[in-house]
């Protein structure tokens, strides 16, 4: 008697060192060729978010709503630093 299944593994094949090692250099290109924009994108919106507070300070953070874009843009500001801070290294 045989063990025979209605569904196939031909789809599920085993991988080898060698395909391995070229997704992971795939892997490896698509970040790498993403880094460079996205710090100096980062870099350059940390640089730019300080002049956005100045109107927002100007007005008083006496409205909530004020008070929260304030925060949002100090946390923004705050990760655009952290993703940015090797660019032009």
């Amino acid at each position: 008697m045989s063990n025979h299944t209605p569904f196939s593994n031909d789809s599920v094949a085993t991988s080898s060192p060698e395909a391995d090692r070229e997704q992971e250099q795939c892997a490896r290109g698509v970040v790498c060729s993403l880094k460079g924009p996205t710090q100096f994108l980062s870099f350059w919106i940390a640089i730019a978010l300080p002049f956005v507070y100045l109107p927002l300070l100007t007005r008083g953070l006496g409205d909530p709503q004020v008070t929260l874009a304030f925060f949002l843009l100090l946390a923004l500001n705050v990760f655009a630093l952290y993703i940015g801070h090797g660019y032009g290294e």
